[in-house]
C-alpha cells in the first residue's frame, strides 16, 4: 500500500501502464491535489474512489494533459505529456446531445477512430467493420442506428465505451461512469468494462464516490481525501487507520454481506449534523466520506441500506442488527 506521504515503491516503469510519482496540483489558490503517487500495470481494473471535492476528476484531466500539475509527475507506458496521443482513452462524466442531433449510436463510435482529423470523416468497409466489432463487444448492435441522444443512460455510457476503445488504447480512464445509473444498468456497466478491457488488454482507471459495485472487479484501489491518496488493494487501504489518516479524524470501516461501508466517528471537535442526509465534513481534509459511506447518528443499517450510493443498497438480504452510528452518506456533485 501507498500513503502519498510515503515514497512510492520502485517499480520496472517498463511495466506500469500508468505512473503517478509525487502529484501536486494548485488551482484557485488550493492544493486540490498533495503528493499523489500510485501505479497501474497491463491490464489492471483500478477504482478511484473519493467523496465531492476530493480531486478525482482534476487527476484525470492530469492524466489526460488537461491540467498541468504544479509538482511531480505523470507518465503513461513510459511516455510523458506530449507524447500520450493514442494511449489513453477517456469517457468523460457527463454527455449532453440532442435528441434531434441526427448523429446514430455508430456514428459516434466511428468518430473514435477519425474525428481528431479536419474534414467529414469518410465511409469505408474497414471502417464499418471496426465500428461494428466495437458495437458487438459492448452489445450495443440492437441500437447502432438509433440517435444517441434517445438513447437511456446505460444504452449511451455502452456507446461511450466503444467510442474509447475502439482506437485501441492502453489506458482507459472513466469520470463517474455509474452516476445516475440505477442499480441493475451500472452491474451491467461493470460487468462490460471488466470482460472487454480483460480481452483486449486494457488498464482501467474509474472514478467513483461509491466502491462496493466495483468490488467484484478491482484489482486496486486509489482513495483520494483532502488533495491526499492511499493505494493498494482494498485489504489493504480500505482499513480503520488508513482511512483515520486519510481524512484526519477517526474512521469505522464495517464489512457486511460482501458490502463495505465507512461511517466516520464523532470525535473532539467534529461538527456532525442531526439531520438524515447531511455530511459530516472533517476539520482536517475539508471533505466528507464518499457517497456509501456515513456519518454517526443511530440509524440502523437496514435503513442505511436503502439509501447508500446514488440508490444502491447496501445489501439485499435481510437487515442486520442495528449498528449504533449510521446516517446516510451525503451525494453530491462529483469532484
Amino acid at each position: 500500500m501507498t500513503m502519498t506521504s510515503a515514497t512510492p515503491a520502485v517499480l520496472d516503469r517498463a511495466a506500469d501502464v500508468l505512473a503517478v510519482d509525487g502529484l501536486s496540483v494548485r488551482l484557485g489558490g488550493r492544493d486540490v491535489l498533495r503528493d499523489v503517487g500510485f501505479r497501474i500495470g497491463a491490464g489492471e481494473f483500478v477504482g478511484l474512489i473519493g467523496s465531492n471535492g476530493a480531486g478525482k476528476t482534476t487527476l484525470l484531466k492530469v492524466i489526460l494533459g488537461l491540467v498541468a500539475p504544479t509538482a511531480g509527475t505523470v507518465s503513461v507506458c513510459g511516455q510523458p505529456r506530449a507524447a500520450r496521443k493514442g494511449l489513453v482513452g477517456y469517457v468523460p462524466q457527463k454527455i449532453q446531445l440532442d435528441p434531434d442531433m441526427p448523429v446514430r449510436a455508430r456514428d459516434l463510435v466511428g468518430l473514435g477512430l477519425d474525428g481528431h482529423r479536419f474534414g467529414l470523416p469518410l465511409p469505408g468497409r474497414g471502417k464499418r467493420q471496426q465500428v461494428d466489432e466495437m458495437l458487438r463487444a459492448v452489445d450495443a448492435e440492437r441500437f447502432a442506428d438509433e440517435r444517441v441522444g434517445n438513447l437511456s443512460g446505460g444504452e449511451q455510457q455502452r456507446v461511450m465505451i466503444a467510442h474509447a476503445l475502439i482506437s485501441s488504447p492502453r489506458l482507459l480512464l472513466l469520470d463517474e461512469p455509474l452516476a445516475n445509473l440505477d442499480l441493475r444498468s451500472a452491474q451491467e456497466i461493470i460487468a462490460l468494462l471488466a470482460r472487454v478491457c480483460a480481452q483486449r488488454g486494457v488498464s482501467v482507471l474509474i472514478s467513483a464516490h461509491e466502491m462496493n459495485p466495483l468490488l467484484p472487479v478491482m484489482d486496486s484501489v486509489v482513495y483520494l481525501a483532502g488533495g491526499r491518496a492511499a493505494s493498494g488493494t482494498t485489504a489493504e487501504v480500505v482499513r480503520s487507520e488508513v482511512l483515520s489518516e486519510l481524512y484526519g479524524h477517526h474512521v469505522d470501516v464495517i464489512r457486511v454481506h460482501g458490502r463495505i461501508l465507512v461511517v466516520a466517528g464523532t470525535g473532539d471537535g467534529l461538527d456532525i449534523p442531526a439531520e438524515s442526509g447531511a455530511a459530516a465534513c472533517s476539520p482536517t481534509s475539508g471533505q466528507s466520506p464518499a457517497a456509501g459511506e456515513s456519518v454517526a447518528s443511530g440509524y440502523p443499517l437496514g435503513e442505511l441500506g436503502e439509501q447508500v450510493g446514488h440508490g444502491q443498497s447496501l445489501s439485499h438480504e435481510p437487515p442486520p442488527e442495528p449498528v449504533p452510528g449510521a446516517l446516510p452518506g451525503a451525494q453530491g456533485d462529483p469532484s
